[in-house]
C-alpha cells in the first residue's frame, strides 16, 4: 500500500486529545496533524521524535496533515495510522499473497455480523467454511525484537475476540490477524500485564479454535507493504 501523497518530514511537538498532534515542519512552521490512532501509542509519541506527515487538499477535512510514521530509537520506522493495516491487507488478500488465507477467492470488507459489529474481512470459497478475519495494528515493542498487543486496555478488542469465538462455535473459521507496523520485531506476544481481561479473552477464544496470525511489514515513507509471518 503506497501513500497517496508524498510524506513530509517533521518533528513531533506533542500529541494530545488522542487524535491531534502538533508538529514542526523543516521550514519552521507548526501544523496540527490528525492522529488516526486511538491507542496509548506507548513509546511512540515522545516530543522531539522525527515523524512523517501526509498532506492533503481535501476541503472536507479540517486538518491538512495526517500523521503516518514515527522514527524510534535505532532508526526504526513505525506506522502509527491504524487504518493502514486494512488497506494494505485488502490488496494482499485479494491477490492471495497470505499463504494461510490464500485458499479464499472472495474477499469482502466491513461485513455486518454479531451484534452491532462488522468484521474487517469475510473470506469465502465454495467447499470451505467462511473465514472471519479481524485485524489489529501492532506498534508496541518494550523488549528488543518483541512486538506486543494491546498497548492499552481495550474492551472493544475483547468484544471482538468473543465475536470470533462465536463464529468458531457456529462452524466457521475465525482468525485474529495482528499486523506489526514496525520492522525491528521477529516475535509476538499478548501484553498480558497491560490488559489482563483482553489476555483472558484471547485464551478463551483460542480454546474455541480462533487462530492467531501475525504478519510483518516493510515500512518506508513511500508506503507499507506486507512481508512475512512472525512467530507467536
Amino acid at each position: 500500500m503506497r501513500f497517496q501523497t508524498p510524506l513530509l518530514p517533521a518533528v513531533l511537538i506533542r500529541r494530545y486529545k488522542r487524535f491531534l498532534a502538533d508538529c514542526q515542519l523543516p521550514d519552521g512552521r507548526e501544523v496540527t496533524a490528525h492522529c488516526a490512532n486511538p491507542g496509548s501509542m506507548l513509546g511512540l509519541a515522545e516530543p522531539g521524535s522525527p515523524v512523517w506527515l501526509e498532506p492533503n487538499d481535501d476541503p472536507k477535512k479540517k486538518l491538512k496533515y495526517g500523521w503516518r510514521l514515527v522514527e524510534v530509537a535505532g532508526g526504526t520506522l513505525v506506522g502509527v495510522d491504524t487504518s493502514v493495516p486494512n488497506r494494505a491487507l485488502k490488496s494482499a488478500l485479494e491477490a492471495r499473497q497470505i499463504a494461510a488465507l490464500s485458499a479464499y477467492e472472495t474477499v469482502r470488507a466491513e461485513v455486518k455480523y454479531a451484534e452491532k459489529s462488522r468484521i474487517d474481512f469475510l473470506l469465502s470459497q465454495p467447499g470451505l467454511p467462511d473465514c472471519y478475519v479481524e485485524v489489529k495494528s501492532v506498534t508496541l515493542s518494550r523488549q528488543p525484537g518483541l512486538a506486543e498487543f494491546p498497548d492499552s486496555v481495550t474492551a472493544r478488542g475483547a468484544k471482538h475476540l468473543g465475536n470470533l469465538a462465536d463464529m468458531c462455535r457456529a462452524g466457521h473459521r475465525a482468525v485474529l490477524l495482528y499486523l506489526v507496523q514496525r520492522e525491528d520485531c521477529d516475535r509476538f506476544e499478548i501484553a498480558r500485564d497491560i490488559d489482563p481481561i483482553y489476555a483472558a479473552a484471547w485464551d478463551a477464544a483460542a480454546a474455541t479454535g480462533v487462530e492467531r496470525l501475525v504478519i510483518s511489514t516493510h515500512i518506508s515513507p513511500q508506503g507499507v507493504e506486507i512481508a512475512g509471518v512472525i512467530a507467536s
